[in-house]
């Protein structure tokens, strides 16, 4: 039973943001809920001074390069940063779409977010979607001020990461508490949690490894499943990281129905010399053929839309390393990206967050 004082504050607060206000009283606006989508981040452009922004954005972030900033800084500023935009912009050109002149990352969570928006508003009007980015732009501290200019009292933060892991999920968030820290009036705060062993999700990676291959005219002899790396230390220092990546891979595996030596778990884009997760995808496509293994396919499923770490990284310089060290077949499969399918997903994942928010 609902007490006579939380009645009257009830009936208090819905006279103070339905009903008459003072003239001179700020506006207000209907009360919303928010659904923000996160993502890793990208450039502004290909030239140098957008990768150097973009890249000392992304190397100075604590959770993604750890070292004391005594040290790490003035090797960052001065030396890694004098070269490193030069060849990773050549990489982001080579992918980049010259129609938006935007990276393939931006255009694509810009669908997600406009298609899920679409879906969530089908069961309740007065939800609002958008989408940021980590590092670049759409920062994230922008979108939440939109958000809540729209009159967004709950927000749900979405970081777009199946696997949990520091350097990716726990620094959206901890970019969207700092944006939250600067505002008079805070809205109330759910995050989405890793779901990389989600019935759904892994569904929907066996269902687009089956459909990509039946579009091939040859049958992999090996399956790679390639996650981004981190350091080895993070597994030992308590990431659960690398066991939500094998046990993704294990239950897409069982979903299929392949025996164990069908599938291969492999990490890649790793940094700096110490040791990261092992086996390596460049290392394992460069020893593959001399094993006898000739055909194979690739699939990232840490990642949830197409960027530069599938496009580049791995389909094209993982492609040329395996041929050229003799394999004879190479195919991709992409992301989940903006197909009905996922954004279905998307919506469901909200729409279990929103539980007890949407029958307010």
């Amino acid at each position: 039973m609902v007490g006579t004082g939380v009645l009257e504050r009830r009936t208090e607060r819905t006279r103070v943001e339905t009903g008459p206000l003072p003239a001179d009283h700020p506006p207000i606006q209907p009360a919303r809920i928010g659904v923000l989508i996160l993502n890793l981040g990208t450039p502004d452009g290909t030239d140098y001074w957008s990768m150097r922004r973009y890249l000392s954005e992304f190397l100075s972030d604590p959770r993604v390069i750890d070292y004391p900033a005594w040290l790490w800084q003035p090797l960052l500023q001065l030396v890694i940063l004098s070269k490193r935009p030069f060849s990773k912009g050549k990489e982001y050109e080579a992918i980049w779409n010259k129609e938006l002149d935007e990276s393939p990352l931006k255009t694509v969570t810009r669908s997600q977010a406009a298609k899920l928006a679409a879906r969530l508003a089908g069961k309740r009007p007065e939800i609002r979607v958008d989408w940021a980015m980590r590092y670049g732009n759409p920062s994230i501290a922008s979108a939440i001020d939109r958000l809540v200019e729209q009159g967004c009292r709950r927000l749900l933060l979405m970081a777009l990461y199946p696997q949990y892991a520091a350097p990716t999920t726990a620094t959206a968030y901890d970019k969207a508490f700092d944006a939250l820290k600067k505002l008079k009036w805070q809205p109330a705060i759910r995050t989405l949690p890793p779901y990389h062993d989600h019935p759904t999700y892994i569904r929907l990676l066996a269902d687009s490894i089956r459909r990509h291959l039946a579009g091939l005219d040859f049958e992999p002899e090996l399956l790679l499943m390639s996650y981004h790396g981190v350091p080895k230390r993070f597994l030992l220092e308590g990431d659960p990281y690398h066991c939500h990546c094998r046990k993704t891979s294990r239950l897409v595996r069982e979903a299929l129905g392949w025996p164990e030596d069908k599938v291969m778990v492999v990490f890649q884009s790793r940094f700096g010399r110490e040791e990261w997760l092992q086996p390596y995808l460049d290392e394992t496509l460069a020893e593959l053929p001399s094993r006898g293994v000739k055909k194979i396919a690739v699939i990232s499923p840490a990642f949830v839309t197409d960027c530069l770490e599938t496009l580049e990284e791995i389909a094209t310089a993982g492609r040329e390393t395996f041929l050229e060290a003799g394999g004879e077949k190479f195919t991709y499969i992409p992301c989940l990206n903006d197909s009905d399918e996922h954004i279905d997903f998307l919506a469901e994942l909200a729409t279990a967050e929103l539980q007890g928010w949407l029958q307010a």
